[in-house]
């Protein structure tokens, strides 16, 4: 099974010897002899796998591994293969950046990937068994999404659309400028003849890029070039996504007025019938109406849709349904299901989809007859990305279980009896992860709240420990048990030192049904900080906590929540906020997901200021006293910066310890390693001079020896 060539190295006296020579930033590991449990560098570094993509005869699956780059401070990946009855190798090497999206062709002779191997993102293809890949496509722009023609003799993919002359003019005269909402380039759909094995190859024979007629005449024999790509749509809107229909006749199409991220709203879905080029409008509604799927004889379209709402589409289920690919009565599928469906997939077999139970996510299976849904698999406990073969007897996908990093399995469905393929969860089989237990409690208002708990390995039921609550974001995400957690927060370390980390699936989290997602509707922050406290109550009244040293910290709505309990108590001894909303005022003015904060508190400031108040943390700031450290992106648009200078100069003005730190060029995410390992070290150096009462340094060595 494939191991982490990291993971390995580790585990060998010379290995650590070797490393820590060669690499500046694994020095920084001797900087944390005096922490517990695995580095903060190694937790950052494992490596995960996803986008799974089986063989049309089952026998082989493609998959992506995610690596960190410490030295080009990114993290990337490239394609690996695994065939029956053998261990996994990588079959890609993209210098410089990664590969991704891997697709087979139908006559499973050839592995489609996109990768940045010039100045754009491109397709390109592999055979299986290994070689150079040869490159599909060459265009300005780069390619963003593809999908083979069911004969594998072409491929369709979406490309945004090139600066015009007047642009480049414009910037020329005027430099760089743009007008917020009305300026943008459209995605649109092309295709593509697939051609291997040219001889000679362009590289070799180049055709000149400005050729007249009497060159043509002179080079068509000895000149090599790439087919070039036929445009497929055009106008004023911008294709999301597609699927080709199985006899290959047409092409489903996705498409919103704009690219903006906010235009998910207004997707509908058209027909593009490729031998006339004519597009027909299939879904036309209000809402989001997307992601067509085809039925296997090509006659009819399942989709997912918001069934013309608009007011509640950020907390609301999304519904699934058919339609004949002509047109015609729309019928809702799997209205027994009260939970947003993930990954689905038609195939001969049936339709299939992944939808969460609490902190699982099982494989369900819609019965043709009645249109109900009903579990399939239940094994592993978290199933992730989905992928048949053609004939749907045989499936891969990602899942892991409370116990196991994400793996990928293989899995015949008559009898369901997965296989997993991958041994991603060796990297941590040397390390002290402790145990982790789903816990429940009733809130302040009734209400039953689901949480994990993560004990460190020597848990003993008669001793009171330290404690740290990490929230996640969302509101709509959701918390499970893992054996290892990671991003920001040093949780493992201070499970290894001897405390116990809640993560809390409040009110709003997905897993719970619509109504459990609603309660924060007009409630926000309010309802939350209860679920969050009742849950630092009930371990407390299991006689388990030692209330003197408590922390609580999040990222996103997590860090709007760990904003709000900083405003609103003082029963931590410190609080971290995590690109966290301080004021919904200055947020709603400031974010490019308006409507978000319109749904949840269901007005504008302009028409109910009192709502906007309520649930702001700076309406509370003069009551504020714990430390606060504050950590923002400086480049974030989700919830922009804003919000933490507002945070940063009310706790300064009431007197309240804080720290504001802003990670350079970054957005909403800490997406580069080295920042995020910089975002570790503060938390770990926050939390251990509030709560263990130590003063720590930041360690420099790496950063002297990568200047020099």
């Amino acid at each position: 099974m494939m191991k982490t060539s990291t993971a390995v190295v580790r585990r060998s006296r010379i290995g650590i010897i070797m490393l820590l020579t060669c690499n500046p930033v694994l020095d920084f590991a001797l900087a944390q002899e005096a922490i517990p449990g695995p580095s903060f560098e190694d937790v950052l570094s494992l490596r995960s796998v996803g986008s799974p993509a089986i063989s049309p005869d089952g026998s082989a699956i493609a998959f992506r591994v995610g690596t960190t780059d410490w030295k080009e401070n990114t993290y990337d990946g490239e394609i690996w293969l695994v065939r029956d009855g053998e261990e996994p190798f990588q079959l890609t090497r993209t210098e410089d950046g990664g590969s991704s999206s891997p697709r087979w062709s139908s006559d499973g002779r050839w592995i489609s990937f996109l990768a940045n191997r010039g100045e754009e993102k491109q397709i390109y293809v592999i055979r299986p068994n290994g070689g150079e890949a040869q490159p599909v496509t060459a265009t300005d722009e780069g390619v963003t999404l593809y999908r083979w023609s069911p004969d594998g003799t072409r491929i369709a993919f979406t490309m945004t659309e090139p600066e015009t002359d007047q642009m480049k003019d414009r910037a020329d005269r005027f430099g760089d400028f743009s007008v917020e909402d009305a300026e943008y380039r459209q995605s649109h759909l092309w295709i593509i003849e697939v051609e291997t094995d040219l001889w000679p190859t362009p590289a070799e024979a180049p055709c000149p890029d400005d050729e007249t007629e009497e060159d043509s005449q002179q080079t068509e024999t000895s000149c090599a070039a790439l087919p070039e790509p036929e445009r497929l749509t055009e106008g004023d809107f911008n294709v999301r996504g597609f699927e080709w229909s199985p006899d290959g006749t047409r092409i489903a199409i996705e498409h919103t007025t704009t690219p903006q991220i906010l235009a998910f709203m207004t997707a509908d879905i058209s027909i593009l019938t490729l031998e006339t080029g004519e597009i027909v409008p299939l879904i036309e509604s209000p809402g989001y109406d997307g992601r067509p799927i085809w039925s296997p004889d090509s006659k009819e379209i399942l989709f997912s849709t918001d069934g013309g709402d608009t007011t509640k589409n950020f907390y609301a289920n999304r519904q699934i349904a058919r339609i004949p690919a002509a047109g015609g009565r729309v019928t809702r599928l799997a209205t027994n299901l009260d939970e947003n469906p993930g990954a689905v997939v038609w195939t001969p077999t049936g339709i299939f989809m992944t939808v969460s139970e609490g902190t699982r996510r099982y494989l369900y299976k819609v019965d043709s007859a009645s249109g109900r849904a009903s579990r399939f698999a239940t094994s592993p406990d978290r199933f992730g990305a989905i992928d048949f073969t053609p004939d749907g007897t045989k499936m891969a996908f990602t899942g892991r279980t409370e116990s196991t990093l994400s793996e990928v399995y293989k899995a015949s469905l008559d009898p369901f009896e997965p296989v997993a393929v991958t041994d991603m969860t060796s990297q941590i089989v040397d390390w002290e992860i402790g145990t982790v237990e789903i816990v429940r409690w009733t809130s302040y208002d009734g209400t039953e709240i689901e949480g994990v708990l993560h004990k460190p390995t020597d848990f003993d039921y008669s001793r009171q420990y330290p404690l740290f609550v990490i929230i996640h974001g969302g509101p709509t995400g959701i918390d499970y048990p893992t054996p290892v957690l990671s991003y920001v927060y040093p949780a493992m370390q201070w499970l290894a030192k001897g405390a116990l980390v809640l993560r809390p699936n409040y009110r709003g989290s997905a897993g719970y049904g619509e109504a459990f997602r609603s309660l924060n509707v007009r409630n926000l922050g309010v309802g939350d900080a209860w679920d969050v406290l009742s849950g630092v109550d009930y371990l407390i009244d299991v006689g388990i906590v030692d209330t003197t040293r408590m922390g609580a910290m999040g990222w996103s709505q997590g860090g709007y929540i760990s904003a709000f309990l900083t405003t609103n108590t003082d029963r931590f001894k410190a609080i971290s906020v995590g690109a966290g909303i301080s004021n919904w005022m200055t947020y709603y003015v400031n974010t490019d997901i308006h409507p978000f904060t319109r749904q949840y508190l269901q007005a504008t400031p302009w028409e109910d200021p009192d709502i906007y108040a309520v649930t702001s943390p700076m309406s509370t700031i003069n009551q504020a006293g714990t430390p606060t450290l504050i950590q923002h992106g400086e480049f974030d648009r989700r919830v922009p910066i804003p919000n933490a200078y507002e945070l940063f100069q009310g706790l300064q003005d009431v007197g309240v310890e804080t720290k504001l730190i802003v990670y350079k060029r970054l957005g909403h995410g800490i997406s580069r390693p080295k920042e995020r390992l910089a975002a570790v070290w503060h938390n770990w150096q926050w939390f251990g001079k509030h709560v263990w009462g130590e003063d720590i340094e930041l360690p420099g060595k790496a950063d002297e020896e990568m200047e020099e």
